[in-house]
């Protein structure tokens, strides 16, 4: 196993730069000061291995060093979640509070900051990531999610930005690709403004063609640089169709959740009439894994029809949501 300069190979060791500091600062400069040519190119032989909020089963989720630690275990992609903050910077962060990842909670400076908004129809209290600057999002510390993973590194990573993020595929030593969700874009636009007039949506896409994402899946763009943009919401896939051809994942959730945008029904965005339509904007679904083999007390039942009405669809079912491996990282079907 090759070393990086945040990992000893086997003992899996963070080590300190040489100020000493592992947080709250850039980890590139960017845009990306290394020029690697003739990089080993993104394989397409067998399904992706794309890493959820990076190596989180190791590191807290959506750091530098869960990222570093995907790649170096040869994750094809890396996954994550863009919100926005106060001011209008994208970060990487998966939930739209900051309670349950970091240490805001025990941070003096921020008591009173918690809000009570309403996310997907339900009201939701805690302290929101649209409601701190990215200076206060820096500050933070994060933690690991749940209690039964390894909790040594937490308090010692930052959140990041998404600008970020990308230099850290750009950097690897070979095509390491992206894999970027729009996040609750009602809850984003509702909160954060940006100049004339422009959406969450739009800084999104501003930033994958500043650093040169484009291309239809599979184009000499795509495989240079690859990506896929991902959402619950389809209307924001639906948008962004007219300012880029990177190839588009309508994720799915559970049965029983609508859609965070249109508040739609599983049943309605799984129909025939409606695949039919999305099929104009996305290359695929990314379902909740219980809609394709539902469980039956802890047991696997018959698979539903979800994805045999993809495939006649001319759509692919890629990363079936939420089946991890101990690091994190969890396999695609693209075919």
């Amino acid at each position: 196993m090759t070393a990086t300069p945040w990992f000893v190979p086997l003992l899996f060791l963070l080590v300190l730069s040489s100020t000493g500091e592992t947080i709250g600062r850039p980890f590139y400069p960017l845009p990306s000061k290394l020029d690697l040519k003739d990089k080993q190119p993104l394989q397409m032989s067998r399904p992706f291995n794309i890493a959820h909020r990076g190596s989180n089963g190791e590191l807290p989720e959506e750091t530098a060093a869960a990222y570093m630690r995907a790649i170096e275990e040869g994750a094809d992609f890396i996954e994550t979640d863009i919100l926005a903050s106060k001011d209008g910077k994208l970060v990487c962060f998966h939930d739209v509070t900051l309670d349950d990842t970091t240490d805001v909670g025990e941070r003096k400076e921020f008591e009173g900051r918690e809000r009570t908004y309403e996310v997907q129809g339900e009201n939701v209290t805690g302290f929101f990531v649209v409601d701190f600057t990215l200076a206060e999002l820096k500050s933070l510390r994060v933690k690991q999610r749940y209690k039964f993973r390894d909790q040594q590194y937490n308090g010692k990573f930052s959140i990041i930005t998404f600008e970020e993020f990308i230099a850290i595929a750009l950097d690897a030593d070979r095509v390491v690709g992206i894999y970027p969700e729009i996040k609750n874009p009602i809850l984003i636009n509702q909160h954060v403004k940006w100049e004339n007039g422009k959406k969450f949506e739009d800084k999104f896409v501003e930033t994958l063609l500043k650093y040169g994402y484009k291309g239809a899946y599979k184009s000499k763009d795509w495989l240079k640089q690859p990506a896929f943009v991902q959402s619950f919401a389809p209307t924001s896939l639906i948008y962004i169709s007219n300012f880029t051809d990177l190839p588009k994942v309508l994720l799915i959730d559970d049965i029983t959740i609508p859609t965070q945008d249109t508040n739609q029904s599983y049943w309605e965005i799984t129909s025939d009439s409606y695949l039919a339509f999305i099929k104009d904007y996305v290359v695929g679904i990314g379902p909740w894994k219980d809609t394709v083999v539902p469980p039956e007390n802890n047991c696997l039942t018959t698979p539903s029809d979800l994805v045999a009405k993809a495939h006649a669809h001319d759509l692919q079912h890629w990363h079936l949501r939420y089946i991890h491996t101990l690091t994190g990282t969890r396999t695609s079907s693209y075919t």
